[in-house]
C-alpha cells in the first residue's frame, strides 16, 4: 500500500471550519475504489494543525487519486485556507491494513 501522512497548517480563523471545508474532498476520496483509509486528526498542541493519514491500495490507486477531479478541485479550493504548504511523508509498504501494536496488546 501507499501510506501518506500530511500535516496541514490551517489559518487560525479557519481552523474550526476545516472539517467542513475539506468535507467534499474527504468524502470523494473515501469513495475511491483504491482508497484504504483517509482520516483527519487535529493536533493537541496546535489547534490550527490537522494531520491527514491516508492509504491507497497501490501506486496505481495513488496515481488515480491525484489525477481525480476532486483532487484538482481541492488543489484549487483548499490552499486559500492554509497558512503554509502542507508537509508530507509518503512511503510504500508491503501490507494492506494497520498492524497491531504488540507492545500494548490488550488482554482478551
Amino acid at each position: 500500500m501507499i501510506f501518506i501522512t500530511a500535516k496541514f497548517s490551517v489559518q487560525p480563523e479557519h481552523a474550526e471550519r476545516w472539517p467542513d471545508l475539506s468535507r467534499a474532498f474527504t468524502e470523494a476520496t473515501r469513495a475511491e475504489p483504491g482508497c484504504l483509509f483517509f482520516d483527519w486528526s487535529r493536533s493537541l498542541e496546535d489547534p490550527s494543525e490537522y494531520v491527514l493519514v491516508e492509504a491507497f491500495r497501490d501506486g496505481a490507486a495513488g496515481g488515480e487519486h491525484v489525477q481525480s477531479e476532486h483532487f484538482r478541485a481541492a488543489q484549487d479550493e483548499l490552499p486559500q485556507y492554509l497558512a503554509a504548504t502542507p508537509r508530507v511523508v509518503n512511503v510504500e509498504l508491503a501490507q494492506d491494513d494497520w498492524s497491531e501494536l504488540g507492545e500494548m496488546r490488550v488482554a482478551p
